[in-house]
């Protein structure tokens, strides 16, 4: 039989259970309010030099923004392949989009391939399954890297948690937000943890939703230091916004570089009876690389005048062939 005064001093002589100890949240928007407040100067000269390059882009006619656009693409691409430990130089990327012959790592292209159709604006942003590429499967025993990628329900349930999280960022602007969005990504565990190109990707796309004729915001080799990144909320947007700030100027250089090649080149050729010179460079300044049947597709002039005029411009010093073969060859502007 129970004594009920004993059990009472039992419970009296007993120590009061620990309350277990507070950790502080993972992820916390607030500090990243915060540092957006605190950065005000940092993100207004990132937004300006990102306002400059949009204002180049927004005047090219659309031939020019295209090629633009994959001229600053690979470059992007080249930079993540990069940091992502898979080096692959942006000729190499050009030639396999191309079907001209590589020879180089097959997954680093593959990862190339849908980087570049990322950056130039392919995948909703909205759906992530859609974006990534992936088909709905609730089946193990996945090849890598989707192997360490949730499927199915699992897969919904990280996106819905990376949607209700980036939420909680409501009132940060796009460009100041992403290395947050990074910090999500990977929280959430919506890309294998090597896979850095996946939320770079999607990130340079969702810092351009306010641009006129941006498709992405490039970092190129800047981003390097900030697509993988750690520290405090302060720290890791400042890092963020200095890369922002020098990778767009970087990429508004590239862009005045052909415009003064094309100015030069014409100047080199005014000489050359016809305008088919002018329709080769005009060509050239608007596609990172070209093929003489480009050239006779776009251009109406034949392929031996074509094959002919590239090899005066590679002679007079304007011009540079790239894969080195007799056959599909490509050609890019030099100087």
């Amino acid at each position: 039989m129970k004594n009920p005064d004993l059990d009472a001093l039992d419970a009296d002589l007993m120590p009061e259970e620990a309350a277990p100890p507070a950790f502080p949240p993972l992820f916390d928007a607030a500090d990243w309010r915060a540092a957006q407040a605190a950065l005000a100067p940092e993100l207004a000269m990132a937004a300006q030099a990102l306002g400059r390059l949009d204002e180049v882009m927004a005047g090219l006619d659309e031939a020019a923004r295209a090629g633009a656009t994959r001229r600053l693409a690979l470059i992007e691409t080249e930079a993540m392949l990069w940091a992502q430990g898979r080096p692959l130089r942006r000729e190499e990327i050009g030639r396999d989009l191309m079907e001209a012959r590589a020879g180089a790592d097959l997954e680093a292209m593959r990862i190339a391939r849908w980087g570049l159709r990322r950056l130039e604006g392919q995948g909703d942003q909205g759906d992530l399954r859609g974006f990534l590429g992936l088909y709905r499967t609730e089946i193990g025993g996945l090849a890598e890297p989707l192997a360490a990628r949730p499927t199915g329900e699992d897969f919904d349930a990280a996106e819905a948690e990376f949607r209700g999280l980036a939420a909680t960022l409501a009132g940060i602007l796009p460009l100041a937000r992403a290395p947050a969005m990074r910090s999500l990504w990977r929280l959430c565990g919506i890309s294998a943890p090597e896979a850095l190109s996946e939320s770079a990707a999607w990130t340079a796309r969702d810092m351009a939703s306010g641009c006129e004729a941006l498709r992405f915001v490039p970092l190129g080799r800047h981003g390097r230091g900030v697509w993988i990144d750690g520290g405090t909320a302060p720290d890791r947007m400042r890092r963020h916004l200095a890369a922002v700030t020098q990778g767009v100027g970087e990429a508004r250089q590239e862009l005045a570089r052909i415009g003064g090649w094309r100015a030069r080149a014409l100047q080199a050729t005014a000489r050359i009876k016809g305008d088919n010179p002018a329709r080769v460079i005009a060509e050239l300044a608007a596609h990172p690389l070209l093929s003489a049947a480009m050239l006779e597709t776009q251009t109406g002039i034949s392929r031996d005048t074509a094959e002919r005029l590239l090899a005066r411009l590679r002679d007079m010093g304007l011009a540079r062939e790239i894969t080195g073969g007799r056959r599909f060859r490509l050609w890019t502007a030099s100087g």
